[in-house]
């Protein structure tokens, strides 16, 4: 018995060592080094007078940009301040929420261990989460006490739907349907990140109970899907979803500064949200979350679609090793076949952002986009966060470009779309 016992406990822990693994390909880590780059210096500088005019003006409070070509950073800056009301300068290292930047995080783990053979993508996610069983569209909706009617759906949700943000499933306080927003919240779901004590789980299974917007399939609608799925690698893993994203994604890449919660001797280096009142930047209030969540309260909730917080250089080191194909410094993370379908056209015409197209994990610029100009060469890849960050990575320039802020309210600045064109206009040779 003791014999078998042994067995299983390595068998077990042999499972949870397969997703990352050595490569005979070895891309070394980012550098910080210029020569050779392909990226002229006068262009670059460009960028650097574009975001000091912005805090300069009071548009932007401050930011960290960051600018990597062929595995070498080029261009990495931090601007303004981290926190006006606490005169705290901008640092380099300054850690920031990403917020939805955390969905190709959590797609990518979910890719890893559909390579270790764990499941199939248009598996019902009720196979391994059993309260999805019974998915039902929304059908009336009383205004008056938010109670509703629902109608069977006529599929099932599958784990490709919640990759693709094409299951049905709302966003809660986000949400563009009023009904699903008041059905979410009479509910008690958890939405984006939050300081109460409560776990995916809970959360997940609540959610499960809740009417869709539609049929499986049928339509894009931005959703909680991703945090479903946070939950699913707990199930399929066996292990707490933040120390799987620790153990199989941030060590091996070298992300230290990428977590859930932030340990008390990195708490200073996360930068305030803030918002302008009366032509000041101030600290954001709390609203309907606290936004000091990453070091307050019960740090439990592990939300797979908004609830990480992160570096530029950690995140354009995540980015690397897709423009990698899967691999960075000799460990391999996804097989490059895998990347080719994490990139593939996974939702036809229903995502209708007319320049890109969704995969698995990302906005995928289209020849249309690239012909538009300023996003990038057919294949940039992309996405962004609540609190103003963003970020692409370009395969056929081996280009990346982490754009990070941490804003909230009616803001109007322009550097979004500024650095994105500014960058691709650098290219040099």
């Amino acid at each position: 018995m003791k014999t078998h016992l042994s067995f299983l406990f390595v068998a077990l822990f042999a499972v949870t060592l397969v997703a990352q693994t050595p490569t005979l390909k070895r891309s070394g880590p980012l550098t910080e080094e210029t020569a050779g780059s392909g990226m002229s210096p006068a262009r670059l500088a460009n960028i650097d007078k574009m975001l000091k005019a912005l805090v300069a003006n009071e548009d932007l409070p401050g930011a960290v940009a960051l600018i990597a070509r062929n595995g070498r950073i080029v261009f990495h800056k931090a601007y303004g301040m981290a926190d006006n009301g606490a005169k705290k300068a901008m640092q380099k290292n300054s850690i920031f929420r990403i917020a939805s930047q955390t969905k190709a995080i959590t797609s990518t783990a979910v890719m890893m261990l559909w390579e270790e053979g764990h499941f199939r993508l248009d598996d019902p996610i009720s196979n391994y989460i059993p309260e999805f069983g019974k998915a039902q569209i929304l059908d009336t909706f009383n205004e008056a006490d938010s109670t509703y009617t629902v109608q069977p759906a006529a599929d099932q949700i599958t784990i490709r739907h919640l990759l693709t943000h094409t299951s049905g499933i709302g966003y809660g306080v986000i949400d563009g349907d009023a009904r699903i927003k008041k059905i979410y919240a009479k509910a008690g779901i958890t939405d984006l990140f939050t300081t109460e004590n409560i776990s995916i789980e809970e959360s997940v299974k609540k959610l499960a109970t809740l009417p869709l917007h539609h049929n499986p399939g049928e339509k894009f609608t931005y959703s909680e899907g991703l945090d479903v799925l946070g939950y699913f690698i707990e199930i399929i893993s066996g292990m707490p979803f933040d120390q799987f994203l620790k153990t199989r994604i941030f060590d091996p890449l070298g992300m230290h500064d990428t977590r859930f919660y932030l340990p008390k001797e990195k708490e200073d280096r996360l930068v305030a949200v803030q918002h302008k009142e009366k032509g000041q930047w101030k600290k954001y209030p709390i609203t309907f979350y606290d936004t000091d969540y990453p070091i307050k309260g019960a740090k439990r909730f592990f939300s797979g679609g908004a609830g990480l917080s992160s570096t530029a250089k950690d995140y354009a080191t995540f980015l690397q090793m897709y423009l990698n194909h899967g691999e960075l410094n000799g460990t391999r993370l996804l097989s490059r076949t895998t990347v080719q379908s994490i990139m593939g056209n996974q939702t036809g015409d229903k995502f209708t952002e007319g320049t890109k197209h969704y995969g698995l994990a990302f906005g995928v610029v289209t020849p249309k986009g690239q012909d538009a100009g300023g996003e990038g060469s057919t294949g940039t890849f992309d996405w962004g966060g609540y609190f103003n960050t963003q970020y692409f990575a370009d395969p056929e320039e081996k280009l990346i470009g982490v754009l990070l802020k941490q804003t909230q309210g009616k803001v109007t600045d322009p550097s979004g779309w500024k650095f994105r064109q500014l960058v691709f206009a650098a290219v040099d040779d």
